[in-house]
């Protein structure tokens, strides 16, 4: 099933992902720093779902409190 998270305090506007079985799969930022959020993406391909979290939470980006990565955390703590 695909899921849409729209994020909060960072470039990107949304991130699109599937999880099956508890493996990401399909993650897509729209918008943000197209190098680092295809990056990530590419990265977290194929790994459990509680790894991605466990790796992402809590990664700030400058002086924001979050950060793509730490979105893509919160989407997938979203859809447990």
């Amino acid at each position: 099933m695909k899921h849409t998270y729209y994020t909060k305090g960072t470039c990107s506007r949304s991130i699109e992902f599937e999880v099956e079985d508890g493996i990401v799969k399909n993650v897509r930022f729209n918008g943000g720093c197209m190098g680092n959020t295809q990056g990530i993406a590419a990265l977290v391909e194929g790994m459990k779902a509680e790894e991605v979290i466990a790796r992402c939470q809590g990664i700030r980006c400058g002086f924001r409190g979050t950060s793509c990565p730490d979105q893509l955390a919160k989407a997938l703590l979203s859809v447990k």
